[in-house]
């Protein structure tokens, strides 16, 4: 029996493959693409990609990296989208991975048996495993509003999921339903072609975070140090710094939200406060109903549009695993794990990559695969199920009183704080 499948070829799988073949563990990863570089790969003939043409990372390079193999210094600080598939590419090469990855498969269900796994293929073959390792991402199921808004929309409407090119929104007025990352860099985009009006409905509004203060990537701020402050300090200090790097956005026409500071996942723009208060992209809130093509607010105003994209988020989803209740979490993005990693209650089957920092994914995926490394070769063991239970229902009530109950923020972490439980995973129940 082979030890252990990894299932997805992007980032988080990447790391997963690095890290077991240097821990001597024999692995396999399946990916359904034909190339490596899951979401980031513009195009990826998986179909599962949400890149779009003009896609740059948020977070910037030294802090995306990961840890012993930096991104080339020729590149900006904040790459396109192909800087990062030749990283990923160059990582892949440098570290002898290709050998191990099977492309153009997909796996379609997971048995569990009494020890081990049987996983199955599209081709309708089927494998034994020792171990399974999920890393299939969690920015491909699109999630759109439900119940769905009253009334019915003749316009053309999407998820930006499906948004590549600019030529989609040129020429047309466009509303955008969301205030997330993706929902301003859209917005951006289309108001910069002066050919429509641009319109970003929001419920509750986001903190817009530029890329840059001081000369300074605006994430380069955050450390271990600014992390074990107080929360209310952090709350405290990320609002001054906010200030002196922008002012009140409210002032730039972007409405302030309605929840307080790291309440909630912030928007990096350097662009949309400009955009805004050059009435490029203009505010509204909820949307209450559609006739034809005017869209009703519940401010008691309307408006006329051609094209509707709806940046609503993604569903938590494991096409392979949809049997087990556990792992079917599509409507909430609930899913229990210890750590982000592990479920209590199945032995040998961990997640990588499942959750959303304030900061990078890349390096955080990087330590759990260690710490999954670690327990598969008897360093390291794991606390009692009941100990990983309590420990989860704790975590799960924190994020809902500083986030409320909300499915775009059940993987939410801050990432120094993450990143120290993880390290200290690998020093805790020693064998």
């Amino acid at each position: 029996m082979n030890t252990v499948c990894i299932i997805g070829a992007g980032p988080s799988g990447l790391a997963t493959a690095k890290v077991l073949k240097e821990n001597n563990i024999g692995f396999d990863c399946y990916e359904k693409g034909s190339k490596i570089g899951g979401v980031w790969r513009y195009k990826n003939d998986n179909g599962l990609s949400a890149a779009y043409k003009s896609l740059h990372i948020n977070t910037n390079r030294m802090i995306m990296a990961f840890s012993d193999f930096a991104m080339p210094e020729s590149y900006p600080m904040f790459p396109h989208h192909t800087d990062i598939i030749s990283y990923f590419e160059s990582y892949a090469g440098h570290f002898g991975l290709l050998s191990h990855f099977i492309f153009n498969t997909t796996v379609t269900k997971i048995d569990i048996l009494k020890t081990g796994f049987l996983v199955h293929f599209d081709n309708l073959e089927s494998k034994k495993y020792d171990k399974i390792i999920v890393a299939n991402g969690h920015h491909w199921n699109p999630r759109l509003p439900n119940p769905a808004f009253p009334g019915y929309f003749s316009g053309e409407s999407m998820h930006s999921h499906s948004y590549k090119e600019v030529n989609q929104a040129t020429n047309k007025n466009v509303l955008i339903v969301g205030i997330g990352n993706s929902a301003v860099d859209i917005a951006c985009e289309a108001a910069r072609t002066h050919s429509g009006n641009v319109v970003i409905s929001t419920r509750s509004g986001a903190y817009i975070v530029p890329n840059w203060i001081w000369s300074l990537p605006f994430d380069s701020l955050a450390n271990p140090i600014t992390a074990k402050l107080p929360f209310w300090l952090q709350r405290k200090l990320l609002g001054i710094t906010l200030w002196l790097a922008r002012g009140k956005q409210e002032d730039f026409g972007v409405p302030k939200p309605n929840r307080p500071l790291l309440s909630e996942h912030p928007t990096l723009s350097q662009d949309l406060l400009n955009l805004s208060g050059r009435g490029l992209i203009r505010f509204k809130p909820d949307i209450e109903r559609f006739e034809d093509k005017e869209v009703f607010f519940k401010d008691g105003t309307s408006q006329s549009f051609d094209l509707i994209i709806y940046a609503t988020g993604y569903k938590v989803t494991f096409p392979f695993l949809k049997q087990i209740p556990a792992f079917d979490v599509e409507e909430t993005n609930d899913i229990r794990l210890y750590k982000k990693v592990i479920h209590p209650d199945f032995e040998n089957l961990y997640f990588v990559g499942l959750l959303q920092p304030l900061g990078a994914i890349m390096p955080l995926a990087e330590i759990q695969a260690k710490w999954i490394a670690n327990l598969i070769n008897r360093k390291t063991t794991l606390p009692t199920k009941e100990v990983m239970k309590n420990e989860i229902e704790k975590e799960t009530t924190k994020l809902k009183i500083r986030y409320k109950t909300s499915a775009r923020h059940t993987l939410q972490v801050d990432f120094y704080t993450y990143k120290t439980e993880l390290e200290n995973e690998f020093r805790h129940y020693r064998i």
